[in-house]
């Protein structure tokens, strides 16, 4: 009899059914397959009086999967469930083998790191029980997502018509807040810089006077450093020593994400996607190949026979000075179930397969692949020069420094720099000639606004969240419109958020009333706790227990004195019934409505009194400007009387100038383009393609 492996996703599933053969059946649960119900006390699907017992559902979406997972389980002699190698993949799992009553005591869990023939086949080889700590741990962050998301969503709808909050989102949306009240507050401070040009060959900056490193605050101040200098400049120490810089380590998912955004200007979630995709397997010449590991990890540990291997492939590709250790190196808060994000096969060089992948997988593969690789190389050896130079009682120093040994930089260059400084042969006690003195005046900066990048940092840095949730975070606060992620400037390469209104309002009033939860401090917590359930050392029950005496007090505080926002009015009546009409917030964007819905039904949009200078063909009432959840569109005034909707294909002819081609003595016509930038054209187009700016 066959034997079945159920996995998450169809990609994975086919990967792994041609390495095994066909004794063995894959099929993919999709996903997860049950959920908390919304049912019992506040919808939550949690017994909160009976030990915090969950109770589960199988999806609306998944219970054709679940049946067809049953059917193919019947006749099969073994049950193996591969789902991810992470907590999500083990309570999947768990949900898995529950719902086909499968024993919790036998080996069916298998786990595997990378999509590859031999990972697959040694997995299968040495199955586990599920790890019921692994489950406990992801069930609990499930119970405190429902507890915190529910509850407080169910207020803010109420009180402030905001759309949802959550335990890592609204620490992240208060980052981003806080940060935007730094920048808004902030002085500039004046500061000016001495510098000495020497010859033109190099500059050195002013660092100490009198001793004492410099300071200067003001123009007169300035004046009065170089006031006190002569003519002679001597040459002090010449100071030279070769340093090693080291490659970064091997990718997490964090810095991943970090590192695609500011090199490939991916943002996190399409990051995930592409590495996702890359994981899964990518059909190349001999048969579909997962190209890297798993793509959500906190570790930067990797497998010794990789290790081996690589090293091995550095020598005889670049020679034996480019090979480099493994450093391994554990973090305090890794939960470190797998090795950090690597290719999976060094072999597959980005050019040798870039036929087999589009675009974004060429170039966030090349990306993980040149990091693996230099993450085992030596170090670059730079030789770095400081000079100081001594007048009177102010010192300037000249630092330059030329690369001696690439190392890891032979295959990541392309990705991180190394400025060169050449600076001219000089001796101590020399006198220097041809030296000009120049001052320059500064102001200090504002904090920058997080990027995507920044931003994850410090969710990171600081302990909030796991980098598997991260891009979803970013999403969720962009699609319930708390924040916009725009350039800062017209000219700015980065796209950085800034809070809206709504985000700003949601802050203030979770900081009220829930500054004891909401904060960096408090979710790094529970996130510390879920890993020590995930270890078997404390209880779930106990930490939700804990958490649940703390957040409902301060829920009933919130709805008996925080205040209710107000609608904004439009200082306009009621076409239906004559009552105050207001502005909502809507799925498409805002609108009017009655202010005694849902007694009066009547709404309008809001931009309905942009009246454009055209009647409508069917009944002939003006045609205006309307929002729809595909956009802003052209209809009729008369809705719904006339449900008239102008095609984006009745295009408007363009306008004729009187002037002639000099090509062709068509007429010019003025046309518009893509970018809503209108230009002349001739009228002949496409025959004739002669085209000019609209003021010649």
């Amino acid at each position: 009899m066959a034997k079945l492996i159920i996995v998450e996703s169809p990609a994975k599933a086919k990967t792994i059914e041609k390495y095994l053969g066909k004794n063995y059946r894959v099929v993919s649960s999709k996903g997860h397959i049950r959920d908390l119900s919304k049912t019992g006390k506040g919808r939550l699907g949690i017994d909160v009086e009976n030990n915090f017992e969950p109770h589960y559902v199988v999806s609306k979406d998944k219970k054709d999967v679940v049946k067809q997972l049953k059917t193919n389980a019947k006749n099969v002699s073994e049950v193996y469930i591969a789902s991810d190698p992470d907590r999500e993949g083990e309570a999947i799992a768990w949900h898995i083998l529950d719902e086909l009553n499968l024993d919790i005591k036998q080996l069916n869990r298998v786990v595997f790191n990378e999509i590859t023939s031999k990972a697959v086949k040694k997995a299968i080889e040495n199955p586990r029980q599920i790890d019921m700590d692994l489950v406990r741990s992801q069930e609990t962050r499930r119970m405190l997502d429902r507890i915190i998301g529910f509850k407080l969503s169910n207020l803010l709808r109420q009180k402030i018509k905001s759309q949802s909050a959550g335990r890592v989102q609204s620490v992240a949306l208060s980052l981003i807040v806080k940060r935007e009240e730094e920048i808004q507050q902030f002085i500039p401070q004046e500061y000016w810089n001495l510098e000495i040009d020497v010859n033109g060959l190099f500059k050195a900056k002013l660092t100490k006077y009198k001793n004492k490193k410099v300071k200067i605050e003001s123009l007169t101040e300035a004046e009065s450093i170089i006031n006190h200098l002569s003519e002679n400049y001597y040459v002090t120490t010449i100071e030279h020593k070769v340093k090693n810089k080291e490659s970064k380590l091997p990718f997490i998912t964090s810095t991943l994400q970090q590192e695609a955004a500011t090199k490939l200007n991916f943002s996190a979630k399409k990051t995930m996607q592409v590495a996702q995709k890359l994981y899964e397997g990518i059909q190349l010449k001999n048969g579909i190949e997962g190209l890297i590991t798993y793509m959500r990890t906190d570790s930067y540990r990797l497998s010794d026979d990789f290790v081996k291997e690589t090293l091995y492939y550095i020598e005889n590709t670049y020679g034996e000075q480019y090979v480099g250790k493994y450093r391994p190196i554990k973090q305090g808060n890794a939960q470190d179930a797998h090795e950090a994000i690597r290719v999976s096969n060094i072999q597959y060089t980005p050019s040798s397969i870039k036929s087999y992948l589009s675009h974004d997988e060429y170039k966030l593969y090349q990306l993980i692949y040149f990091r693996t690789i230099a993450s085992l190389m030596a170090s670059a050896k730079l030789n770095a020069t400081t000079i100081s130079i001594i007048n009177n009682e102010a010192e300037f120093t000249a630092n330059g420094q030329t690369l001696v040994f690439d190392g890891y930089l032979k295959v990541y260059s392309d990705y991180e720099s190394t400025s060169e400084t050449l600076l001219p042969e000089l001796v101590e006690n020399q006198l220097l000639e041809h030296v000009v003195c120049e001052k320059s005046q500064h102001f200090t900066e504002p904090p920058l606004r997080y990027s995507e990048a920044r931003l994850i940092k410090e969710l990171e840095e600081n302990g909030v969240g796991r980098p598997s949730t991260y891009a979803t975070i970013l999403s969720t606060l962009q699609d319930r419109k708390y924040v916009l992620l725009e350039k800062a400037t017209a000219s700015s390469k980065t796209k950085v958020f800034f809070p809206t209104r709504q985000g700003i309002l949601t802050n203030t009033q979770l900081l009220q009333f829930f500054s004891e939860i909401i904060n960096v401090e408090y979710t790094a917590l529970l996130e510390k706790q879920l890993d020590i359930i995930a270890e078997g050392d404390l209880s779930h029950v106990e930490a939700l227990n804990n958490f649940y005496q703390k957040f409902i007090p301060l829920v009933d505080i919130a709805y008996e004195k925080m205040e209710k926002k107000q609608l904004e009015r439009v200082n306009a009546l009621c076409p239906k019934c004559s009552n105050e009409l207001v502005y909502r917030e809507g799925k498409y964007g805002k609108f009017i409505s009655c202010s005694t819905y849902p007694e009066c039904d009547y709404t309008q949009n809001e931009q309905d009194d942009r009246v454009i200078d055209e009647k409508c063909p069917d009944c002939g009432g003006a045609l205006t400007y309307k929002k729809g959840r595909f956009g802003e569109f052209v209809g009729c005034s008369n809705y719904p009387t006339c449900k008239y909707i102008k095609s984006s294909k009745e295009k408007k002819e363009p306008e004729k100038t009187g002037k002639i081609c000099p090509e062709c003595e068509k007429e010019l016509v003025i046309r518009v383009s893509r970018y809503n930038k209108p230009f002349l054209a001739c009228s002949g187009f496409p025959k004739c393609r002669y085209i000019a700016k609209l003021e010649e």
